[in-house]
């Protein structure tokens, strides 16, 4: 058992709790002992001695005793000493218990933690041994491991024989054009996109208006508007909106639209080359689906301008007076009318098993409603001959987990377990689409009614630019959009145990990094259950093979977990179960 108090000797078959108790105590009946001590002492300097008989439990005068002597004073009696548990057992969450674990799952033998791969495999087994050890119940039914929930899934990879024929010219894969998610051209296929113009849908400005696009391919320019000093025409403040930084923010509003495939045109020849180059190798990996999904097929294309011209049946200077034309009138032009091309791009598919860890804490009094605490323990794997370990995404997240399940069941051993289960839940497939989460939210374990809140730790590991050099601190993100009394607990929780910088800026609605909607919390969030995303921001070594236990700064990590600790502590033993006063989702 870990010795929770430095170098206070800790006595064998006594908890550290209870020792610590009894030493609280001790000293009491010490201090109380010197001032008896000191009271006789004065005594005894007195003209006569006062005779002290004891009779059944009462101290009493002796007869012979003279009136005017006064009695000696008596203690008063002091309500029992109250401990602070969350502080006592959040203090077994350590630096050195975190960099045990993370040394182990993110070392070169489990080989990035590709989802499917053998390197997942084998962190799932360590995951679930662990919450065994623990002593944590593994809740999954019809398992052949109850720790363990199996899912089934499809992987797919490009083929790389992929063409794009337009204007009597063939177009090659990499070359011209690359693509991401689901195919649906499996064979040459002859289609007539849409034109979208910049893929824009908002207040005053929009490009779908009086376009229907349900289950047609469309083709939209990267980008924003901009007046002639290359100002964003859309922004309140001048700074780039996020129709001009995201991607995916187009992606979606295409998604919602009902479009089947999207055309995106990059502006820039040269810019296109490079991205093209860096994303060659991720584009080769796997992109995974639900084996069973309905959902319908959804494929993003990049093309060249020299491509995009021709799709639209324009030229390069034809697309250069469009978006001059827009940048004057703050208005959608006049649209292209694209020709017809015939596109080949098959996807080589497989299914295979993954999975879920979970270990579960049963409550007391309040058992039946469930806190989760949560954290990818996937990554990407093997690229190009190097590792990506992952330490920082999501090892520090799923080794947060594991000491935040450590501390709880402590707890619960030693007879201060929480009113409330929790459900510790580390999730598979996270890089390919927070599929693992996914899962477990539309097959869940314990009701989701009865869930009270997801907190999730992804990143928590590293320092992001903004901040080096500066007092430690974690954005906090989500806290605020489901349940007032979340982000309050969080923020009292800080302040009395951590107090670290609680950045927020991530929570605002236009955030072009949309982090919000970029990890597992998401998923919980959709089902009208409140969330907390614990995160440190991105670094250099982001995705990348540098992203190694060397570069974990462990004392601030010990503190960010701690964080977590003390407000799953506040929301799994208060009264009341936590309000749902917000549908922003």
């Amino acid at each position: 058992m870990r010795a929770a108090f430095g170098a206070t000797r800790v006595f064998i078959g006594i908890p550290p709790p209870t020792y610590f108790y009894l030493m609280q105590k001790n000293t009491f009946y010490a201090l109380l002992l010197a001032a008896t001590c000191a009271t006789s002492a004065v005594a005894q300097q007195a003209p006569e001695k006062t005779k002290i008989k004891v009779k059944r439990g009462r101290t009493e005068k002796s007869s012979a005793a003279p009136a005017a002597t006064e009695s000696a004073p008596q203690p008063t009696k002091q309500a029992p000493i109250e401990l602070d548990w969350a502080a006592n057992y959040g203090s077994t969450i350590t630096q050195d218990d975190l960099r045990k674990h993370l040394t182990i799952l993110a070392s070169d033998a489990y080989e990035g933690r590709e989802t499917g791969e053998k390197g997942q495999k084998m962190a799932a087994d360590y995951l679930a041994k662990q919450f065994a050890d623990l002593g944590l119940t593994g809740p999954v039914p019809n398992s052949d491991n109850p720790y363990v929930q199996h899912f089934t899934m499809e992987r797919s990879t490009w083929a790389g024989d992929a063409t794009i024929k337009a204007g009597g010219q063939t177009y090659q894969w990499l070359t011209d054009f690359y693509g991401s998610g689901t195919s649906p051209f499996q064979t040459e296929t002859t289609i007539k996109p849409v034109f979208v113009g910049y893929g824009i849908e908002q207040d005053g400005y929009s490009d779908y208006a009086g376009q229907d696009v349900k289950g047609k391919d469309i083709i939209i320019l990267l980008g924003e508007p901009t007046d002639a000093a290359g100002k964003p025409l859309l922004s309140k403040d001048g700074k780039p909106t996020k129709w001009g930084t995201d991607v995916r923010a187009k992606t979606a509003k295409a998604a919602e639209q009902g479009a089947r495939t999207v055309f995106f045109v990059s502006p820039d020849a040269a810019n296109f080359e490079k991205t093209s180059a860096r994303m060659a190798p991720y584009i080769g990996r796997p992109s995974m689906r639900f084996a069973d999904s309905k959902e319908p097929s959804r494929l993003a294309f990049y093309v060249s301008p020299a491509l995009g011209a021709r799709m639209l049946g324009t030229t390069a200077a034809g697309l250069t007076k469009y978006k001059e034309t827009v940048g004057k009138t703050s208005k959608p032009a006049a649209a292209f009318k694209p020709a017809a091309v015939a596109i080949k791009a098959p996807k080589k598919k497989e299914s295979f098993t993954t999975e879920n860890v979970m270990g579960f804490l049963e409550g007391s009094d309040k058992k039946a409603e469930v806190l989760v605490v949560s954290a990818h323990y996937d990554h990407i794997g093997i690229i190009d001959g190097e590792v990506n370990n992952g330490a920082d995404d999501d090892g520090s997240g799923t080794v947060s987990v594991l000491e935040l399940a450590q501390a709880f069941a402590q707890a619960k051993k030693e007879g201060h377990g929480p009113r409330r289960s929790i459900l510790f839940l580390t999730v598979t497939g996270e890089e390919k689409g927070l599929l693992g989460s996914e899962y477990y939210t539309d097959h869940p374990v314990f009701p989701l009614e009865a869930t009270i809140a997801d907190l999730n730790i992804d990143m928590v590991g590293r320092t992001d630019k903004d901040h080096e050099g500066k007092g430690d601190y974690i954005y906090v993100i989500g806290s605020d959009k489901l349940s007032s009394e979340l982000h309050g607990i969080n923020e009292a929780a800080n302040t009395k145990y951590t107090n670290i910088g609680l950045d927020y800026r991530f929570n605002d609605p236009e955030d072009p990094n949309r982090f919000y909607y970029r990890s597992d919390h998401y998923n919980f969030a959709k089902h009208n259950i409140p969330v907390a995303f614990y995160f440190n921001g991105v670094h250099d070594d982001y995705h990348g093979a540098g992203d190694e236990v060397s570069k974990i700064e462990f004392p601030q990590m010990e503190k960010r977990a701690r964080l977590v600790f003390y407000t799953a502590w506040e929301l799994a033993n208060r009264d009341n179960r936590i309000v749902v006063d917000s549908n922003k989702k």
